[in-house]
């Protein structure tokens, strides 16, 4: 079918079934694109209707699975000087985050806890590139490209897919934008989370003054939407470091801690009859303040005074009224204060870090950190697949220093201008093995963390033999971040056996050696949970030899089990044989 006649087929004005029935007459079609093309007359749809563009990356998942690479030389490990609880381990992956969020729907399937990204803006001022598989080169895409949001939309609906797989039921995902892609993005994401799982849109003051140039109005925010999974699933946390203008001298009695309030304010609507005269245990009196030489008055009256007269507190001059000070407040969507950062206070992080940078609009540690702050526990895994800079780390290592935290963080980025190398990657090297600020400062690390650099890889997608060892050697590394056990206890090339607190894994890459491996697993502590990867050409992990230690283990195939997690995933592979399609 020609363009042309799809455009005539389109502006007919003809009900739905005579235009069905002009399409099964196209002699011109096969009969799979009438079938797709009555799909599309009888798809009921409200929302967003683009027009998907080809992608290089999606291209690639054609022929190859992708799989990660551990650079040893690079690995962050922390030595305690005794036996200590386990570090948390990060993980940065450099590659197309198309391929990484599809290697990791092996390894974190339903287990992330929070996803923040900020993603390209789309601001037509070339942000935004584009790998389009009709070309040999990427896109910059700028203003004058008619299929502009087409293809920010193509980008981002592929991810988010992926994304929302990887998210436990209760969830949640914060996507920072401005006002290019922002009505855009709310219609994408309420089709693959669903409209009730919307939470929230944030509000966040970016910048402080200036912007006296502007044409209309001086842009001064961003967004930052908030979905759910399942909105019913998600707990949102209260904002422990919330900051309160009137809590002056915190007070505390029999009772529990307080906060202070002062009874007069100048933003009360004055009132003559909340002008009265108050007098302390000691019988000193106290009057309305003038307060920035306006005449005030009392918060409460005088009735009011009277029957809570237990709850003043009287204190240099001034008439307090004591409150309970809870651990938090529910979070607002407004962020405008400064605790929440700009963008400058986001540049001046990294160039205390790497010293000046050209990195440009990175958000700040502060944002980064109340978001992950009200979304996530203690031991919770954040994943952030648009890294830039890596502030997401770098937050997620400060918050953990603060309360003590065990919360992991997977970073994900391109290396172009060898942003992964040299901005991402050693920013958060540096906040870990300590770093002295331009100023001559020492900073500290945080030495209570692991850091692991990975590369996407690629192993043929063809279900041949030599494919299948191939693959399951690059499961090694899969499965050392899938259980998030790392440290190797017995290597070689016939048996691979990993063992953290609480945990061990065994990888056999040939049948012949599972009876060794049986050995090596009963000498094994009793306490630990055992899982076995085994090479199997099926899908049988050999269940029947180990019947010795049957009881004490976790069975899986390789690869079948890798083959399994992308089946959903990765795109239909297809050959055409006159005009008979087949999935393969």
């Amino acid at each position: 079918m020609t363009h042309a006649d799809f455009l005539w087929l389109a502006t007919q004005k003809m009900n739905k079934n005579e235009l069905i029935s002009k399409v099964k007459g196209l002699d011109a079609l096969t009969l799979e694109e009438k079938s797709q093309l009555i799909d599309l007359i009888n798809r009921k749809r409200y929302g967003l209707v683009w027009e998907d563009k080809p992608e290089e990356a999606e291209e690639l998942l054609n022929e190859a699975l992708p799989v990660l690479s551990e650079v040893k030389e690079r690995a962050i490990i922390y030595q305690p000087e005794k036996d200590e609880s386990q570090a948390p381990n990060h993980i940065l992956i450099e590659g197309d985050n198309l391929h990484a969020l599809t290697s990791l729907c092996f390894t974190h399937e339903n287990k992330i806890d929070v996803i923040y990204i900020d993603p390209p803006y789309n601001t037509g001022n070339k942000d935004f590139r584009y790998y389009d598989s009709r070309y040999d080169e990427a896109r910059d895409v700028d203003k004058e490209n008619p299929f502009r949001h087409s293809m920010w939309l193509s980008f981002m609906s592929k991810r988010m897919k992926l994304a929302k797989r990887l998210l436990k039921d209760t969830g949640v995902v914060f996507i920072s934008i401005d006002d290019n892609e922002q009505a855009q993005l709310k219609l994408l994401c309420d089709e693959i989370f669903g409209e009730t799982n919307f939470i929230a849109e944030l509000v966040w003051k970016k910048k402080q003054g200036g912007g006296n140039d502007s044409t209309f109005f001086v842009i001064e925010h961003e967004y930052v939407f908030c979905y759910g999974k399942n909105k019913d699933y998600f707990k949102i946390n209260l904002d422990a470091a919330h900051e309160l203008s009137d809590a002056l001298y915190p007070f505390k009695d029999e009772e529990g801690e307080y906060g202070l309030v002062t009874l007069d304010k100048s933003s009360i609507r004055y009132s003559d009859s909340l002008v009265f005269e108050i007098k302390d245990p000691d019988g000193n009196s106290y009057l309305p303040r003038n307060i920035k030489g306006k005449k005030s008055c009392w918060r409460w009256g005088k009735k009011k005074a009277t029957e809570e007269y237990d709850k003043l507190v009287f204190k240099n001059g001034k008439v307090y009224t004591k409150y309970y000070r809870p651990l938090g407040v529910v979070p607002k969507s407004i962020l405008y204060e400064t605790r929440f950062g700009r963008t400058e206070s986001g540049k001046d992080a990294i160039n205390e870090v790497l010293g000046n940078t050209l990195f440009s609009y990175p958000k700040p540690v502060e944002l980064i950190k109340h978001i992950i702050g009200v979304s996530s526990q203690k031991e919770s895994i954040i994943l952030d697949f648009f890294a830039g800079s890596g502030t997401t780390l770098h937050s997620t290592m400060i918050l953990n220093e603060e309360d003590a935290g065990k919360r992991q963080c997977i970073l994900v980025t391109n290396n172009e201008n060898k942003i992964c190398e040299e901005v991402t990657y050693l920013r958060n090297k540096k906040v870990i093995e300590g770093y002295t600020k331009p100023n001559e400062e020492k900073v500290e690390g945080l030495l209570r963390n692991n850091f692991r650099y990975y590369k996407t890889a690629f192993v043929s997608r063809e279900k041949t033999l030599k494919n299948k060892r191939e693959l399951t050697e690059f499961a090694t590394e899969l499965l050392s971040i899938k259980e998030n056990c790392y440290t190797e206890i017995k290597g070689g090339k016939q048996i691979k056996i990993f063992q953290e607190k609480g945990i061990a894994v065994v990888i056999i890459y040939d049948d012949i050696h599972i009876p060794a491996a049986i050995e090596l697993i009963k000498k094994m502590s009793h306490e630990l949970t055992i899982k076995v990867y085994v090479f199997a050409e099926g899908q049988d992990p050999y269940t029947e030899d180990f019947y010795e230690v049957g009881e004490r283990v976790q069975l899986c195939a390789l690869p079948d089990a890798i083959y399994k997690a992308f089946q959903n995933i990765l795109p239909k592979k297809r050959k055409i044989r006159n005009e008979v399609t087949e999935e393969v």
